[in-house]
């Protein structure tokens, strides 16, 4: 089944039959529709990501226990064209949903407590906040106007007490879970592993530790891809994947590689190589990944890996 959400309505269609229904976009259309898709059972059930219009529905799908994958709408729109939707409805894009589920078989949430909602929800905001701080800074650079001025410090102090509020909010909610804070102080005894890092990827990666080195580079999308066709062989790069986890990770593999002496090695001898900065920095970036999932996995601190041991 594909789902299509938009601010007022629901478009639901079956791979099998032709024609999609609507419902409300509200709690009581929601509603409906989960028990009538709790009579259906479909194997899989697709929705797009709409920045955040298709929580409820999502979160009411995942209480029923119904099978659903939240995707990415550009992937779906590849497919519409390839089959020949050229129009654009919300009746046609439920359809190439279901086809998209039927064809893709695209990876399924899983139900998420409402600790690790929240936690989420604390991250993506510090994230927002940090963004419009910076956007703010940029803005004081190119303003010469006093009063203009002020206005801008002061939106910018106010920015920088509610991250400090985040944080602190954040830290608490860290601290209230047992596991969570045992996993917390893990991630950080890496070098270049700080409190932003732990928090996202508690938030916003529940798979580190559960799934191995090829799947977790993936989810972050840090996994390279092939461009090749016949003799050519061209460059590899990463696409896709958690852009919010990748961006942190990044800033942290950065620090990493000045001060953690096992990336550090390895983002030397990358660039003596003749590597690229990039290049270097995104191989750093799997590498911290990987040595970070499965130190979270084998429950070890860094300095009981067997790698920096022997190092």
């Amino acid at each position: 089944m594909g789902i299509d959400v938009s601010k007022e309505f629901l478009d639901a269609a079956r791979s099998d039959l032709p024609s999609p229904w609507r419902s409300a976009n509200n709690p009581a259309g929601i509603e409906a529709l989960v028990r009538q898709l709790q009579k259906l059972q479909p194997a899989c059930i697709v929705v797009e990501s709409t920045g955040g219009l298709e929580r409820a529905l999502l979160n009411a799908l995942l209480d029923a226990d119904l099978k659903v994958a939240l995707v990415n709408p550009g992937n779906v729109r590849h497919l519409a064209k390839a089959l020949g939707f050229l129009a654009k409805t919300d009746a046609i894009d439920a359809k190439v949903l279901a086809l998209f589920a039927e064809k893709a078989a695209p990876r399924l949430l899983e139900k998420r407590s409402e600790t690790q909602a929240e936690l989420d929800a604390l991250v993506t905001c510090r994230r927002q906040l940090v963004k419009s701080k910076t956007e703010q800074n940029n803005r004081l650079g190119t303003t010469a106007s006093k009063n203009a001025r002020k206005a801008l410090q002061a939106v910018v102090a106010t920015l920088e007490k509610q991250i400090a509020r985040l944080d602190a909010r954040i830290r608490d909610h860290i601290d209230s879970n047992d596991q969570w804070k045992h996993l917390d102080q893990i991630i950080q005894s890496a070098p270049g592993a700080a409190g932003v890092l732990a928090s996202t990827l508690l938030g916003q990666l529940p798979e580190l530790g559960k799934s191995d080195h090829r799947e977790i580079t993936a989810l972050v999308g840090l996994a390279p891809f092939n461009h090749d066709s016949g003799k050519l062989k061209g460059k590899r790069s990463i696409q896709g994947g958690r852009e919010a986890v990748r961006g942190v990770l990044y800033m942290a593999t950065v620090c990493a590689m000045r001060c953690n002496p096992v990336i550090k090695t390895f983002g030397d001898r990358l660039l003596q190589a003749g590597k690229p900065w990039k290049v270097a920095v995104v191989a750093c970036m799997r590498k911290f990944l990987i040595l970070l999932n499965t130190m979270v996995r084998e429950n070890l601190q860094w300095n009981q890996l067997n790698l920096v041991k022997n190092a």
